[in-house]
């Protein structure tokens, strides 16, 4: 019996609030539906700036080279780990919900057309100060983005 499978659904996560976004996209993962996550690195952590940087330097710093945790440094490493932190995917149903999940630096060639869907409700509210990116976190995290 072949499995009809659909169009996977593309969320293009320019300006969208990382964990916000995460969390619906890891709810409608877990519903069964498949997402192309582009433009992760332009996705925005809010908070203060000095917060923000030690969370993500602490996190990368924890731990040991042989056996872990391993923190990611790239955009969309973390986005998946972020993703992945809101699903249960230890078992079998968020193993299967991660593997519906793909996400991607900028917008891969083969997409270059697509318009990508925007999640409104994790849309970063507009601050007296800019939010931090995940391009510029992983930066100073030493990625070469």
């Amino acid at each position: 019996m072949a499995e009809t499978r659909k169009k996977p659904t593309v969320v293009d996560a320019s300006g969208l609030v990382l964990g916000r976004a995460a969390s619906v996209i890891a709810k409608r993962l877990l519903q069964g539906e498949s997402i192309v996550v582009i433009n992760a690195e332009q996705a925005v952590v809010t908070g203060s700036r000095a917060q923000v940087l030690s969370f993500y330097t602490a996190a990368r710093a924890r731990g040991s080279v042989r056996s872990g945790p391993h923190f990611p440094r790239y955009p969309d490493r973390i986005f998946r780990r972020t993703v992945r932190g809101m699903v249960p995917h230890l078992k079998t149903r968020g193993k299967e919900a991660m593997d519906r999940l793909e996400v991607h630096i900028g917008t891969p060639a083969d997409m270059k057309g697509v318009t990508g869907e925007t999640l409104a409700v994790a849309r970063a509210q507009p601050a007296l100060r800019a939010p931090l990116t995940l391009a510029e976190i992983t930066r100073l995290l030493g990625a070469h983005v």
